[in-house]
């Protein structure tokens, strides 16, 4: 044990380190399991935190997400209402523009709440597809709030993306320019008009409008529209455009009205080779390959309808005026030479009107152009006037006296006006009479001046009883005529009624107020409306304020009714009794009272006497006229003094007697007996006169020699054989007879050939007096006509035909023809192939319908429609014979389709109503033409189908009356 003593210190030692060390081991434990239960808690806290933290985040996302769907679902809700009032405005808009829309379709004029100051025109005729590219740029001004722009347009494609409406910025703004888009843009054709409907108003103030479109080059003759022509055997295209009276909108939108004035810079891309022409002259050319692009200098203002563009192969012929103005006539190629007339007629005449309205002409040039397939005489285009071929061409061989006359008339009409329609222009359609009477009348009076040997106031009654025969019907118009609506334009445009009593009304106020009063107030008046619009009322203020009288008063009562007074005289107790009524060709009685500048004279023309017949009738004392001559028992007494006045004369037997000796032995004027005859001759066909008493009249100028006079004596001979021949064929040879001997003194003085130093009139009377004698079946004349024509024909410059008679010659060739003999009928449509002077062709087409033989007349008659006769010149052919009115008829109705499609877009088709229609004379015809007619609806017809329907009627009376003679 004692051993184990020096051990035990170390064995406690040693146990006391176990003891420790266990100690320690179990500290260590305790601290490995706080440690453990540490790092547990920690893991377990911090997986709550994780967890607690994940449901947070959860909660937030989802919060988020729920705030998210809030905001979507608000949005949604915002976004629904938004689009719900957009949809809301959009209907209301939309609404409110159909309501606009229903307020502006058939409107007679466009809203004034914009006009147009400036057009930048760009075009691109393409001649061999008949297309064009176009783009506008217009300066409109807005002058009243509005939304909307309505301009006219039809017959265009309208890119509807290229449509602006740019307003530029204000000084005083930092805002560019403002930029609008149309929200609807509309075309109503029916209306011919183009809507532009904005989201807001537009600014007041000038903006720029642009739109670009396409176009048709059309074959209606109006409009932008394609002629034909021959250059080296080759048929080729031109371009033309023919705007008046609203046919600027089919070749770019614009505002078409008269009123509506605006200056224009017109640019052309057209090919090379070919001249390009418009109102102005050439500022640049730029060529680009096969094309050049053409600028010219900008216009005056000016209306829409005076625009004009000419694009085609062409030679010409220039001068210049006194004052440099550029003057030139251009023509085919070729024919250059056939354009010297109408230059010298267009530089003498642009002199006389610069002094007579004491106003220069106001362009820098002025061309005039020959065209060969145009729907009017000429048109008077602003710089750039436009004519039908025969009426600016004259060849000095083979053109007539005639044709030479006709261009001297129409070139002085057409620059008259120049000023009196372009440079004063009138307000609105209603007010056209005064432009184109005004100039029918002035050209007589420049003609008269520079041509005094033409003796044109003496044809001026042809206008003038043309006028009367028109008005004296009872489906005539007043001349001033209240037009509403564009579509009723073209119905008042083409009426020849209009222009010849327009004009005849102006002569007879010019001499009532005396020629310089007239002249003086006339140029104060174009010197206040330059390059403005006049209404009828401006004129008469200026000429009422130049003169003293009561001219509105006086002229309201010719130009605001329609018809005119018949004045019957008779004497009574050594005085005159005076009373008016309304004349009317069917002689039923009118209600329409005048005031009637009456003048008259007593046995001579130095006693005469002047006074207004204000009342329905009034008595003048012939010892007011201290005179000799002023006995009404011996002396004869004439009405209407040179026949300045617009109304007829009924005279009673007395002094109708007096009046016959008097023109027997020639003491009245030329135009006074071509006034006593026409005067006759209207109370005849009105039944209140005999046709006795008229051939007693006629017979009394069997030694007449005037050509005026000899010349309505003749048209009314044709007038009166048809009647006889329908009252009383067994009549028709006696009255033709008469005719022959009536006619035959002055055809053996003239001869059939030219004589030298003889006048102009007797050139025009040769030729219409051996018509008559042909027509009423002359055998020497038809022989001789006959034998010239065969020389003619072997010889085209034979002497033995002059250009004067070839009418007369192919009528007398015309009249021999039937279906067994066709020599003439052919060897004439030889003569129309073979010559490329339109007034020859003129010639053959109004010379092939007189053959009396039916069948021929209808070969006559569908060669009109046939390829080879321009379509404008289809209505020459239209004068057929007596024998062939049934014909014709019958024709008419087999063809009126094909007519109807053909020439109903203009007034060429009332030619073929009132041509083929007037000649009957029977009740039953009337009644059968207004039952073909009854489903047609042609509504440019109407009128003329009425007045024709009305003229068989008074032809039937007038049978009637002759029957029971």
């Amino acid at each position: 044990m004692a051993f184990l003593l020096p051990i035990l210190p170390i064995a406690a030692a040693a146990i006391g380190n176990i003891i420790k060390a266990e100690n320690e081991r179990k500290r260590e434990r305790k601290r490995e399991e706080e440690n453990a239960r540490r790092i547990k808690e920690e893991v377990a806290n911090a997986i709550r935190i994780r967890e607690e933290e994940n449901a947070r985040r959860i909660r937030e996302e989802e919060d988020a997400r729920r705030r998210e769907a809030e905001d979507a679902r608000r949005r949604k809700e915002e976004e629904d209402a938004r689009r719900k009032k957009e949809e809301e405005d959009a209907k209301e808009k939309f609404e409110s523009h159909k309501k606009r829309m229903e307020q502006l379709k058939g409107q007679p004029r466009l809203p004034k709440f914009s006009v147009p100051k400036r057009y930048d025109i760009w075009l691109k005729p393409d001649l061999s597809t008949c297309k064009f590219d176009g783009f506008v740029a217009i300066d409109v001004n807005i002058i009243a709030d509005t939304s909307f722009i309505v301009l006219n347009a039809v017959e265009l494609s309208i890119d509807t993306t290229s449509i602006s409406f740019t307003h530029p910025a204000t000084a005083d703004s930092s805002n560019s320019n403002q930029v609008l888009k149309p929200l609807y843009v509309d075309v109503v054709e029916e209306d011919e008009i183009l809507v532009l409907d904005f989201a807001d108003t537009l600014p007041i103030g000038i903006g720029l409008l642009t739109i670009a479109f396409k176009g048709i080059l059309n074959g209606k003759m109006k409009g932008f529209y394609t002629s034909t022509y021959e250059h080296n055997g080759e048929e080729k295209n031109m371009a033309v455009t023919q705007f008046e009276p609203a046919n600027a909108r089919r070749c770019f939108p614009c505002w078409d009205e008269p009123a509506c004035k605006a200056m224009f810079k017109i640019t052309l891309a057209v090919p090379l080779q070919l001249v390009a022409l418009s109102n102005m002259p050439i500022i640049e050319e730029k060529v680009d390959g096969d094309l050049k692009t053409v600028s010219y200098q900008e216009s005056p203002i000016m209306s829409t309808y005076l625009v004009a563009i000419v694009v085609g192969l062409f030679d010409y012929v220039e001068h210049l005026t006194s004052d440099g103005i550029k003057v030139r006539v251009y023509c085919q190629v070729g024919k250059v030479n056939q354009g010297k007339l109408a230059l010298d007629v267009a530089v003498r005449t642009l002199e006389f009107y610069k002094e007579y309205f004491a106003v220069p002409y106001f362009l820098p040039k002025l061309d005039m152009v020959a065209i060969p397939n145009f729907a009017f005489g000429a048109m008077e285009n602003y710089g750039l006037v436009t004519l039908c071929e025969r009426n600016l061409i004259y060849d000095n061989q083979h053109s007539a006296a005639a044709n030479k006359q006709r261009v001297v008339i129409v070139v002085a009409q057409e620059l008259a006006h120049q000023w009196f329609g372009n440079l004063v222009t009138m307000e609105w359609w209603t007010h056209l009479w005064l432009n184109e009477g005004f100039a029918t009348w002035v050209r007589y009076l420049a003609a008269n001046h520079l041509f005094p040997e033409l003796e044109v106031w003496t044809q001026f009654l042809n206008d003038c009883t043309e006028g009367l025969r028109l008005d004296g019907l009872a489906e005539s118009h007043p001349i001033e005529v209240e037009t509403n609506h564009a579509r009723e334009i073209d119905e008042i445009f083409f009426d020849a009624m209009r222009d010849k009593k327009g004009a005849s009304v102006i002569r007879m106020l010019q001499s009532y107020l005396g020629a310089e009063c007239f002249q003086r107030s006339l140029a104060s008046y174009i010197k206040k409306f330059t390059c403005s619009n006049a209404k009828t009322e401006d004129l008469w203020f200026a000429l009422e304020e130049g003169s003293g009288e009561p001219v509105n008063q006086l002229m309201n009562s010719w130009t605001k009714q329609k018809g005119y007074p018949v004045v019957s005289v008779k004497v009574k107790d050594q005085k005159l009794v005076f009373e008016q009524s309304q004349f009317l060709a069917s002689g039923s009685l009118g209600d329409g009272q005048w005031i009637v500048p009456i003048t008259l004279c007593c046995g001579s023309y130095d006693v005469h006497k002047n006074f207004l017949l204000q009342t329905k009738s009034e008595t003048l004392d012939m010892k007011e006229l201290p005179s000799d001559r002023s006995n009404l028992a011996t002396s004869w007494v004439k009405l209407n003094v040179n026949q300045t006045g617009f109304y007829r004369v009924k005279y009673d037997e007395d002094l109708a007697a007096k009046l016959r000796y008097a023109i027997e032995n020639k003491y009245l004027s030329a135009t006074d007996r071509f006034g006593i005859l026409d005067d006759s001759f209207a109370l005849c066909m009105a039944c209140q006169k005999s046709l006795n008493s008229l051939l007693t009249l006629m017979g009394a100028y069997s030694g007449e020699h005037e050509y005026t006079v000899l010349s309505n004596l003749i048209n009314i001979s044709y007038k009166v054989e048809r009647i006889a021949a329908d009252a009383n064929p067994e009549l028709l040879e006696c009255i033709q007879q008469f005719f022959i001997t009536l006619f035959l003194r002055s055809a053996m003085k003239l001869g059939w050939e030219p004589k030298k130093g003889e006048s102009h009139l007797d050139a025009l009377l040769r030729g219409e007096v051996w018509t008559a004698l042909a027509v009423f079946g002359y055998d020497p004349a038809l022989k001789e006509a006959s034998r010239r024509f065969h020389a003619f024909l072997d010889d085209r410059n034979t002497p033995l035909l002059h250009p004067d008679i070839r009418k007369a010659a192919y009528v007398a060739v015309m009249r021999r023809v039937s279906s067994s003999n066709r020599f003439g009928f052919e060897n004439l449509l030889r003569v129309y192939r073979e010559t490329d002077l339109s007034q020859e062709k003129t010639h053959v087409l109004s010379s092939l319908a007189s053959s009396p033989d039916p069948s021929i007349i209808l070969e006559a008659l569908n060669f009109l429609l046939s390829s080879e006769v321009c379509t404008q010149d289809a209505v020459l052919g239209l004068a057929v014979s007596r024998e062939g009115r049934e014909t014709a008829w019958t024709w008419l109705k087999d063809n009126w389709e094909h007519i109807s499609k053909t020439w109903g877009s203009g007034y060429l088709i009332t030619r073929f109503v009132s041509s083929i229609v007037s000649p009957f004379a029977s009740f039953e015809k009337a009644n059968e033409i207004e039952e073909f007619f009854a489903n047609q609806t042609e509504f440019k017809i109407v009128r003329t189908l009425k007045q024709s329907i009305e003229q068989v009627h008074i032809n039937a009376n007038w049978v009637q009356s002759v029957q029971n003679e």
